[in-house]
């Protein structure tokens, strides 16, 4: 009797386990398994150092400013998050607004083809994405307007994912992904027919240095837009809770300084784009974009608790329990951000690069 009570119980755990990694355990069909959490090209006993070097960071919060330090930044923040991201959110790295009667992947999908249709490009057309991550808006980009799709990313790590999905999705003759660093990208002047960026370019230290970049590498006469992270209208600097909801989605999410909304457009002018669109996206009449979190919480603690079993197992590394905490945690800030309506990850801007260099001078 005893031991088919053994058998019974034993059989359950394992059934629940695999129910946890096989069933729930990837984001999408195409997704990343639990089992194959790491920390990206971090070998795996460096991932809790890692860690705590990203944290270590925003004690030092002028060594963030500084344009220099922030590539090995963002680069340790994607190594040590990017199998996560793809385990619980998806092959897209960033947020929609919900659309009812659809679900997250197609909404996901809806709000990166109007990126592109905003381009205005035909197919066959060179476009840059600026910011790939592993690719999720590059293939669903691609596959919508005929374009072929340069993207670039800084992490090692991410342009191998990109990569694997590509040649997954049939699209690896489409789709090219380069590893470097947007500031200062390894592509010829006036070589792209339009270029976007979505939730990527709230990376970099300072917004011009990377608008410009994109500037340069543009045809005169080609559209980019951007999906930026901002503080809204609605933020008050001596608002402590204000103050604390946008440091927490600073430190959850490797950024040098969230921006304000009135700072977006006068820096594309600055770099000599010509403002054709300027909106937030998450305005009503859309929906809430911060949903999707909400929705997400007892998938975070039935995926924590996961984690926690596969790093003790020793199967996934040291380090990956104390980012997926960091992660829910930020999510929370996020939520509180979308809720106050301080904070918006879809602030758009549709820029275009003059015919001339002296077209936007003379309006």
């Amino acid at each position: 009797m005893e031991f088919v009570t053994l058998f019974c119980t034993a059989a359950l755990l394992a059934g629940g386990l695999y129910w946890f990694v096989c069933i729930l355990g990837s984001a999408e069909q195409k997704g990343k398994h639990a089992v194959h959490l790491s920390g990206g090209s971090i070998a795996k006993e460096n991932v809790e150092d890692n860690y705590k070097q990203y944290w270590s960071f925003f004690q030092r919060p002028k060594e963030i400013e500084k344009t220099e330090n922030v590539p090995a930044f963002v680069d340790t923040f994607y190594n040590l998050v990017t199998d996560i991201y793809e385990w619980g959110w998806g092959q897209s790295f960033h947020f929609s607004p919900s659309i009812p009667g659809k679900s997250h992947r197609e909404a996901t999908r809806i709000h990166e083809e109007m990126a592109v249709d905003l381009l205005n490009v035909k197919p066959g057309a060179r476009i840059l994405d600026a910011g790939c991550g592993v690719g999720g808006p590059m293939r669903a980009i691609a596959a919508h307007s005929g374009a072929n799709v340069v993207g670039i990313t800084i992490n090692e790590y991410q342009v191998k994912r990109a990569r694997t999905h590509n040649r997954k999705a049939g699209l690896d003759k489409q789709c090219e992904v380069v590893c470097g660093n947007f500031l200062q990208m390894p592509f010829a002047d006036n070589s792209f027919d339009g270029a976007y960026s979505i939730e990527a370019t709230c990376h970099a230290p300072k917004l011009e240095e990377v608008y410009s970049e994109i500037y340069r590498v543009l045809k005169p006469g080609s559209f980019y837009v951007s999906y930026e992270w901002v503080t809204t209208e609605l933020y008050r600097g001596n608002d402590p809770e204000h103050v604390e909801v946008i440091q927490g989605i600073e430190r959850g999410d490797a950024l040098p300084g969230l921006r304000s909304y009135k700072d977006i457009a006068e820096v594309a002018k600055k770099v000599g784009f010509e403002v054709i669109k300027e909106k937030d996206l998450a305005k009503p009449p859309a929906n809430p974009w911060w949903t999707r979190l909400k929705m997400g919480r007892i998938a975070y603690w039935r995926n924590h608790i996961l984690v926690t079993v596969l790093s003790w197992l020793g199967i996934a590394p040291k380090g990956v329990v104390d980012v997926h905490e960091m992660l829910f945690a930020t999510a929370d800030y996020l939520t509180r951000g979308g809720e106050t309506g301080i904070f918006t990850p879809m602030h758009m801007i549709l820029c275009r690069k003059p015919e001339s260099k002296f077209a936007s001078s003379s309006d």
